[in-house]
C-alpha cells in the first residue's frame, strides 16, 4: 500500500478542524478546473477554425504548385505535362497563367490579379460549391466568360446577372513599354463576369479566372505559362507523389504543396494558437496560488499528525512526499473536472452548435462556432496542469515544514 497517498486522500476528502479549509481546498480544485476547461475549450475552437480556414483555402489550392526555380514563365514545349500525369495518384495537371492587373467595370477600378486556368477547373467542380451568384463557367474560346471573388465583385459592384456587365483587365505589356503612353504600356482585354465566388478573403479580393487562352492573349504568351497546378485523387500519399514529381522535373523547378503555398496564413494561425496557450497558461498558473494557500493551511493544521508520525518513525521525506501528493491530488482533480467539463463542452457544440455565431440569415458562411477536438490538445492540458501542480505544490512543503520546523526547534 502506498502511504502517503493513502493518508493525502484521507486529507483531501476528510473534514478538516476549521472550515475555511475545506472551502479554501474547494476553490483551489474549481480554480484549477475552470483554467484546464478554458485551455481545452479555447485550443479546440483554434482547431475548428484552423480546420474551416484550411478547408476554405484549400478548396481554390491545388495539391501541388510546380514553378520555375529562375524566371517567370515556363514552357509548355518542353514541360512533362504529360508523364506527371501518368503518376499513380494524380488526377489532372493543369497550366496556368496568372498576373497582377489592374480591373476595370464603369467608373470603379480595382487591382487585382488574373489567373487564366484550363477547362480542366470546370470538370474538377472544386468551385461550384463556392458560387454565391451566377454559375462557375469559363465559356469557350469564342465567348469567355470570367469568375470573380466576392471582394472583387463588392468592390466593383459587379452584377453578373446583366449580360451587357462587363469589366476590363489591364496588365502591363512585356518588353520596354512607353511610358509617355498609357495605351501603349498596358495590354487590355473585356471579358463577361459570369459568376462570383465566396472562399478565403485574400483571394476573393484579389483573383478573377479567365479561360487560359485568353489570360495567355492578355498577357502577350505564346507557348508560356506562369505555373502549373496538380490535383490528386482523395487518401493518396501527397509526400510521395511530391517527391516523385520533383525528381521527374529535377532542379529547374520547385513543388509547393498547399502548406508552403499559403504557409504565412497557417504559421499566423498557428502563433495566435500557442499565444493564447500560453496566455491561458499564466491564468492557470494564477490559480494555482490557491493551492499554495490551501496546502499551507492544510500543514499547519496537521502539525500534531506530523509530530505523531515523526515519532512512530516517519522520516522528512515520507513527509514531504505526504504533502506533495496532497498538492498534486488537489491539481489532479481539478485537471481532470475541468478537462472532462470541457471535452462534454466541445463534444455538444460539435454536435449541435449550441453557440452560435450570429443571428439566423447572417453573412456568415457557417452557423456555429467551429470546433475540432484533439487528443494532443488535452495531453498537453493535462501535463501543464500536472507540472503547474507539482511546482507550486514542491515550493509549498518545502517552505511551509522548513518553516514548521524551526517553529518546533524555537519552542524546543
Amino acid at each position: 500500500m502506498n502511504l502517503p497517498f493513502f493518508i493525502a486522500k484521507r486529507y483531501l476528502i476528510a473534514r478538516k478542524s476549521h472550515n475555511l479549509i475545506n472551502i479554501i481546498t474547494l476553490i483551489s480544485v474549481v480554480g484549477v478546473g475552470v483554467g484546464a476547461f478554458a485551455l481545452i475549450v479555447v485550443l479546440s475552437v483554434f482547431n475548428g477554425f484552423e480546420k474551416v480556414i484550411s478547408s476554405l483555402v484549400n478548396s481554390v489550392s491545388p495539391h501541388l504548385l510546380i514553378e520555375p526555380q529562375t524566371g517567370k514563365t515556363i514552357d509548355t514545349r518542353t514541360f512533362p505535362a504529360e508523364k506527371l500525369k501518368q503518376i499513380n495518384g494524380v488526377l489532372a495537371v493543369s497550366a496556368i497563367s496568372e498576373e497582377d492587373a489592374l480591373i476595370r467595370h464603369n467608373e470603379k477600378q480595382h487591382i487585382g490579379r488574373v489567373k487564366g486556368v484550363e477547362d480542366i477547373y470546370t470538370s474538377l467542380g472544386h468551385f461550384d460549391p463556392l458560387m454565391t451568384e451566377g454559375i462557375f463557367s469559363l465559356g469557350h474560346d469564342d465567348t469567355p466568360f470570367a469568375v470573380a471573388g466576392s471582394g472583387v465583385g463588392w468592390f466593383l459592384g459587379l452584377n453578373v446577372s446583366n449580360p451587357a456587365s462587363v469589366i476590363t483587365l489591364f496588365v502591363p505589356k512585356r518588353g520596354k513599354a512607353s511610358v509617355m503612353s498609357f495605351e501603349q504600356s498596358f495590354n487590355s482585354l473585356s471579358i463577361q463576369p459570369i459568376g462570383i465566388f465566396s472562399s478565403q478573403q485574400d483571394y476573393d479580393a484579389r483573383y478573377v479566372l479567365v479561360p487560359l487562352g485568353f489570360a495567355n492573349e492578355l498577357l502577350g504568351y505564346t507557348d508560356e505559362v506562369t505555373a502549373y497546378e496538380v490535383f490528386l485523387h482523395k487518401a493518396v500519399d501527397e509526400k510521395r507523389i511530391k517527391k516523385q514529381i520533383s525528381r521527374t522535373l529535377g532542379n529547374e523547378f520547385r513543388v509547393r504543396d498547399r502548406y508552403e503555398q499559403q504557409e504565412t496564413l497557417y504559421r499566423i494561425m498557428r502563433s495566435e494558437k500557442w499565444a493564447i496557450f500560453i496566455i491561458l497558461t499564466f491564468i492557470l498558473i494564477m490559480a494555482t496560488f490557491n493551492i499554495i494557500g490551501s496546502l499551507t493551511m492544510i500543514i499547519v493544521d496537521k502539525r500534531k499528525d506530523i509530530s505523531v508520525l515523526g515519532s512512530l518513525g516517519a522520516g522528512k521525506k515520507l513527509i514531504n512526499k505526504l504533502f506533495l501528493t496532497e498538492g498534486m491530488l488537489i491539481s489532479v482533480a481539478g485537471g481532470i473536472t475541468g478537462l472532462i467539463a470541457g471535452i462534454v463542452l466541445v463534444l455538444l457544440q460539435q454536435q449541435f452548435g449550441l453557440l452560435k455565431l450570429g443571428n439566423e440569415g447572417g453573412s456568415f458562411i457557417i452557423e456555429a462556432y467551429p470546433v475540432s477536438l484533439q487528443a494532443l490538445d488535452i495531453l498537453l492540458v493535462f501535463i501543464t496542469v500536472l507540472i503547474i501542480g507539482l511546482l507550486s505544490s514542491a515550493y509549498t512543503v518545502w517552505q511551509s515544514l522548513k518553516r514548521l520546523g524551526r517553529e518546533t526547534i524555537r519552542k524546543s
